[in-house]
């Protein structure tokens, strides 16, 4: 019975390794990143609602006593 040969893997495991830390770096660096994220300030757009502009109360059915 034929024994496994192994004695490449430690050469082909760490080239695999070694690829892909370079893909992975390939890939990092092409992202584009802005220069520094705190200094944007976006307008917030606030939603008119019809009940901003009016004053409307509304009364609990037992808040008042019965007459």
């Amino acid at each position: 019975m034929p024994q496994l040969d192994t004695s490449t893997w430690f050469t082909i495991i760490l080239s695999m390794f070694i690829s892909l830390f370079m893909l992975l770096q390939l890939k990092i660096s092409t992202h584009l990143h802005p220069p520094n994220p705190q200094t944007s300030h976006p307008t917030i757009m606030k939603p008119k609602t019809p009940w901003e502009t009016k004053w409307t109360k509304t009364y609990l059915p037992l808040l008042f006593h019965q007459q």
